[in-house]
């Protein structure tokens, strides 16, 4: 064993948990049992899977709006399920997506503007009819199963990939609400995925605990196929940025936590495997492009960190807390504090709170340490959606940290680690080779709030409105056999005339407040007593009425429990009022 120590720059980082007051507190984490982050974040957001009654909402936490948060809270509302997963545009901050346990994917429009009714008294709040709720200012139909997990692309503006319950990963063109692409052959619920740097490439897990790449220009079954963590609980992976390594983190069959390192051109077996502990909850793994690997698990209070180097992954410290975390993610690097040697940020779920922690290397020199910051993705797309689709390849345009300046040549070219001995096992076929990668002007410096640059279209107006009594809906044509129309949603959300059409597969719905026209229902198999054209004809119609007034009732039926909601927390905020006027 050697007695000297191995130089790291990052050997001395500690993470930094915010103060109470610097946290977000009166935080309502939804009680869903599904294995996802449960929030998102990026610069100037973070969502929260939130916990309501009747179909799913998430919260948007403005980042400068720390501290307790009321309890009637303005909402992103617009499914008739559980919400599972959330996602941040990497080149919009203010555009968010949802996936949904009723198998369809929102897609949000963030006003900035509706979070200052939070600043006003009780009484100007009941004026102007209190917080209003947020609405999709589009839908996709993602199939009739739910939708798991939701990631954007890292290079191209407007794509996003959705994994579904029926097994399949598609990805989307958003301005056309429209798939584009689907990753098929998984034997099982797909547990996790990740891009690698181009986007050209697609790692996922899966719950028949088979590790798989995808060259996400062909779709269709993985290019790889390969034996992943033997345990069936839940398994994670995470691309090692322009490195063509990935990580994976999963349960052994004795359920011992380990992680994995794998060379992404050759999954014959893995690079490197360490036993991390035999705790029972799941591992999220989060790669930071200082080559360093953050691994919290669930149910911990703990967050451990690795170095890559040389396809060793060396221990470097953990940040400790006895609260434990539900969730956590981490923030795009291009939103850290330099200033305060701020590497990495993370925000940490407990159970009603969203906690800051800051990851720091302690240094005195208070110029900018370009050693341990190097160029990060910046929020302009080097891809337009088109160009994607149409083969194009490109790393992300970078930014120096320093001045949030361009830099030149941004398509950074994938730096190989020292090479492994080669694996005795069979090896699999290798990926498809992608298109060549082209290299994309400098950039200049992001605004705030930066708009998709690569969009042929904008995206519509957000709609914000209040819990008005629901109209009653419009009759619509006979649902379809095959393919299931989505379900209307909550006239809370105000009328949405104008909104683009939303297609997903066999399904085609307008955004509008009556359901979009689908295909004529078949006739059943079995033999009907006067099976005539005529009599068809009035029992389509009969059920179709049927389904209208169903519709109408669902409608009602969740806005009153919203309505009922607001009623119950303006009591809550009553009762305390009376009880602070009792003991004063």
């Amino acid at each position: 064993m050697s007695r000297f120590v191995r130089p790291s720059k990052y050997r001395h980082v500690f993470g930094n948990a915010a103060k109470k007051e610097a946290s977000y507190d009166n935080v309502k984490i939804t009680n869903s049992a599904w294995d996802t982050n449960m929030i998102a974040a990026n610069g100037k957001f973070i969502s929260v899977n939130w916990n309501v009654s009747g179909g799913g909402a998430f919260a948007i936490l403005p980042v400068a709006r720390t501290g307790k948060l009321p309890d009637i809270y303005p909402l992103c509302r617009g499914h008739t399920a559980a919400i599972l997963d959330t996602a941040f545009s990497p080149f919009d901050d203010n555009l968010v997506v949802s996936a949904s346990d009723d198998g369809s994917v929102g897609v949000y429009k963030i006003d900035e503007d509706a979070f200052g009714v939070l600043d006003l008294s009780e009484k100007e709040k009941e004026r102007l009819g209190g917080p209003q709720d947020f609405a999709p200012v589009r839908k996709l139909a993602g199939g009739g199963r739910k939708i798991g997990q939701v990631v954007f692309h890292p290079t191209a503006s407007n794509v996003l990939a959705a994994a579904s319950g029926d097994h399949v990963i598609k990805l989307w063109d958003i301005e056309a609400a429209q798939p584009r692409v689907s990753l098929t052959g998984f034997g099982d619920t797909i547990q996790d995925l990740s891009f690698d740097w181009t986007g050209s490439t697609v790692v996922a897990t899966c719950r028949d605990r088979k590790l798989r790449t995808f060259d996400t220009r062909q779709g269709g079954e993985a290019v790889q196929v390969v034996d992943g963590h033997g345990g069936i609980k839940g398994s994670r992976a995470v691309w090692c940025g322009s490195l063509d390594r990935i990580i994976t983190t999963g349960f052994s069959k004795m359920s011992d936590r380990q992680m994995f390192l794998w060379d992404s051109k050759n999954l014959s077996a893995p690079l490197k495997s360490i036993v991390l502990d035999s705790s029972s909850g799941v591992v999220m793994p989060f790669w930071s492009d200082n080559n360093i690997v953050f691994l919290a698990g669930k149910g911990d209070g703990n967050i451990r960190y690795y170095e890559l180097e040389s396809d060793e992954l060396h221990f470097l410290t953990e940040y400790k807390s006895s609260e434990p975390q539900r969730g956590a993610c981490f923030v795009p690097r291009r939103c850290l504090n330099a200033e305060e040697n701020e590497i990495a940020r993370a925000y940490k779920v407990t159970g009603n709170q969203v906690q800051p922690i800051s990851f720091l290397v302690p240094r005195r020199a208070e110029s900018f340490q370009a050693d341990i910051f190097p160029p990060a993705p910046s929020a302009v797309p080097a891809l337009s959606a088109a160009d994607f689709f149409a083969g194009k390849t490109s790393g992300p345009k970078l930014i120096s940290l320093e001045d949030g300046k361009g830099v030149a040549g941004s398509s950074v070219k994938a730096s190989v680690p020292a090479a492994a001995p080669a694996p005795t096992a069979a090896t699999p076929a290798p990926a498809a080779t992608p298109s060549p990668v082209s290299a994309p002007e400098p950039v200049p410096a992001p605004t705030p709030a930066p708009a998709p640059a690569a969009a042929t279209r904008p995206l519509p107006t957000p709609t914000r409105t209040t819990t008005a009594p629901a109209p009653e809906p419009a009759a619509v044509p006979t649902p379809s056999t095959t393919a299931r129309a989505p379900s209307p949603t909550k006239n809370m959300y105000g009328s949405r005339a104008g909104l683009p059409s939303v297609s997903g597969g066999s399904t085609s719905a307008a955004l509008g407040g009556v359901p979009a026209a689908v295909t004529r229902i078949s006739r059943p198999a079995s033999p009907v007593k006067h099976a005539s054209y005529t009599n068809g004809s009035a029992h389509v119609d009969e059920l179709t009425t049927e389904v209208t007034k169903l519709r109408a009732q669902l409608v009602e039926r969740d806005g009153y429990i919203r309505k009922l909601e607001l009623e119950n927390e303006k009591l809550k905020v009553n009762q305390e009022r009376v009880r602070a006027a009792l003991m004063s």
